[in-house]
């Protein structure tokens, strides 16, 4: 009987490290940072790893129970993902935690203004808002619309996606060139 018990937590740890390993390898595609005006820094990465992870957060949040399940698996990947990150970075250990608040509030905060123009469909409104977060206090920034008409993209495949991809780890995003 135990030894099923860790049998189960060994397969759903091979699925949240498989479905975050495939969320991570979206985030970093070369188009991303060549094409689509995401600087590729560290600052840049962790944009559009929050911009991807929030398009899987909006889809896994009309699943059932167990989809919940490894969503709330993969937020936790994600952030002590952060946390290695700052650490590899050098920051000293009394600095993460106040980091790590910070990143929190960013990514949050980067959520509560991508669902509103996500959920109002509006390309120009999402554009508004990468070109706020993805290049802040830059006058000149790339207007951003051609990654707002991917999310957009992303989020209708993603929602189109079983709910058994999600289950067992294997959602994917359309990559940027793949867009409608």
């Amino acid at each position: 009987m135990i030894f099923r018990l860790f049998r189960n937590r060994q397969n759903n740890r091979a699925i949240i490290d498989r479905q975050y390993a495939a969320l991570t390898e979206a985030a970093r595609q070369p188009d991303f940072y060549r094409s689509l005006h995401v600087p590729d820094t560290v600052m840049g990465r962790f944009e559009m790893l929050s911009l991807v992870m929030i398009l899987y957060f909006r889809r896994t949040a009309s699943c059932e129970r167990s989809g919940q399940e490894v969503a709330q698996s993969i937020v936790d990947a994600f952030f002590q993902d952060i946390d290695h990150s700052l650490r590899e970075l050098g920051i000293g250990d009394q600095s993460v935690p106040k980091r790590m608040k910070k990143m929190a509030g960013m990514f949050y905060g980067r959520l509560e203004s991508y669902a509103k123009a996500l959920d109002a469909a509006s390309a120009e409104e999402m554009a508004a808002a990468l070109r706020r977060n993805v290049h802040p206090q830059q006058d000149d920034a790339p207007a951003m619309l051609e990654l707002a008409h991917w999310a957009l993209a992303a989020e209708g495949a993603l929602r189109d996606m079983p709910e058994e991809a999600i289950v067992t780890g294997m959602v994917t995003l359309i990559g940027p060139q793949q867009q409608v």
